[in-house]
């Protein structure tokens, strides 16, 4: 599997690059990357030269090229069937889906007000009534995931072990911390769970080693 290739922006700043980026590694799969600077004036055309959609990341592999993250991460899912990056069980397989089909689409309060930002402490900012209304749900699905299904399967993740999912979410725990987010002590533990992943470590040291630094 090593004619992988995944194309993304800066760790320090693309949300959306952190997702598939921590489903391959999660799987155990070997790749290459190809990091592209985001806000720099050869952005767009570098961009282009890998991507259809104009926009980060997109996934090479076997001459297919995937872009969008959630289709990234739900290729990388079937290259890899023995990592379960999807739930087994079916009713929790589907409220996974569904959960990252939310945090694909919504939340663009959070989005906006709560940009990803690995290199700065933003504690104290960016809250307003809709991004906390926005925080509000995402603990409510975390909370719900993790009593019906995570806690009942032993592990530390949504559903028990790591999937999807936890993927989709990984850069909104890095907001809640960034932005420093009071959260309940199920969002709290979870939160730990994912930020103690050694996948996660590792670009969070990345991102912070990165010489590029603008305002996300």
């Amino acid at each position: 599997m090593s004619d992988l290739t995944l194309v993304m922006g800066n760790k320090a700043y693309s949300s959306w690059s952190l997702r598939p980026w921590l489903a391959i590694k999660q799987a155990g799969l070997a790749f290459a990357e190809i990091v592209i600077p985001l806000r720099q004036p050869d952005t767009a055309a570098r961009i282009a030269e890998h991507s259809p959609s104009g926009r980060v990341p997109s996934l090479t592999h076997d001459g297919l090229t995937v872009w969008d993250s959630l289709a990234i991460c739900e290729y990388v899912a079937e290259l890899a069937p023995d990592a379960q990056l999807w739930p087994a069980d079916r009713a929790a397989r589907a409220v996974a889906r569904a959960v990252s089909a939310e945090m694909h689409s919504g939340f663009v309060s959070l989005r906006s007000t709560m940009s990803m930002d690995l290199k700065r402490d933003r504690k104290g900012q960016g809250m307003t009534e809709a991004t906390a209304a926005d925080i509000a749900r995402i603990e409510a699905l975390w909370a719900d995931a993790r009593s019906r299904f995570g806690s009942p399967a032993g592990g530390p993740f949504l559903f028990g072990a790591f999937t999807v999912a936890d993927a989709m979410f990984a850069p909104v725990v890095t907001r809640l911390e960034t932005y420093g987010v009071a959260v309940s002590p199920v969002s709290r533990a979870y939160m730990d769970a994912v930020l103690a992943l050694p996948a996660m470590r590792e670009w969070i040291a990345a991102a912070n080693a990165e010489p590029w630094e603008f305002e996300p």
